[in-house]
């Protein structure tokens, strides 16, 4: 953990490793390799560096290479068998799961293989400082993952919204959010098909800059 660490709450992390991955095609995305690593890997290895409160993988879909790309990690691994129903039923089940006690949750989605502790860090500080109950980042005007909401945000989900989903939670909510600026590209690439996967690689092995990642074509 860097020296940098400033913020006063006390942050517990979901990862969400359930999805199918379908525009994919038939490779499971999270198996891919990013930098030498499994991409679902190295995203559990960034929320562990980064010395949150506590850290739940929730997983879904091909559950056993999940668990077998996450060995050894102190993670706790639940699983969602609603998965097929949508994404929100796994923020619901990664909820439930938490065991700690935490002013805030950081909702992680597992194919963000730019995402560095850094930009974690600034996350947390940027919650701690803001006034509302959801921070959602953007770069540039898009928005982004991961997002973080407060204990009583936690609390409306495991009332029973589990249908309202992160996105319209945001969109049903305005008041509640505050938009937090990046610096980085890293929180908007994800890899959802493979030319991000491609275009990921070319980053990796060429160093070519944001543009070349954020143009869709």
């Amino acid at each position: 953990m860097s020296g940098r660490r400033r913020w006063t709450v006390v942050v517990a992390a979901i990862l969400l490793a359930a999805g199918e991955s379908r525009r994919m095609g038939a490779v499971n995305k999270l198996t891919l390799p990013v930098s030498g690593r499994p991409l679902l890997r190295r995203t559990a290895e960034l929320l562990l560096r980064a010395k949150l409160n506590e850290v739940v993988v929730v997983l879904g879909h091909e559950e056993q290479t999940a668990r077998d790309l996450l060995h050894g990690l102190p993670l706790r691994l639940v699983v969602n068998p609603d998965y097929r129903e949508g994404q929100m039923t796994s923020v619901h089940r990664g909820m439930t799961a938490l065991q700690r006690p935490c002013d805030a949750v950081l909702v992680c989605l597992a194919d963000l293989p730019l995402l560095e502790v850094t930009d974690l860090e600034a996350l947390m500080q940027a919650f701690a400082d803001c006034p509302t109950s959801i921070l959602v980042p953007t770069y540039q005007g898009a928005r982004g993952n991961p997002i973080v909401l407060d204990h009583d945000q936690r609390e409306r989900i495991l009332a029973g919204e589990r249908n309202l989903g992160c996105r319209r939670l945001i969109e049903k909510n305005p008041e509640l959010v505050t938009a937090f600026e990046m610096d980085s590209y890293h929180v908007v690439f994800d890899l959802d098909t493979e030319d991000a996967y491609r275009r990921l690689q070319q980053r990796l092995d060429r160093a070519c800059e944001p543009q070349t990642l954020l143009h869709h074509g």
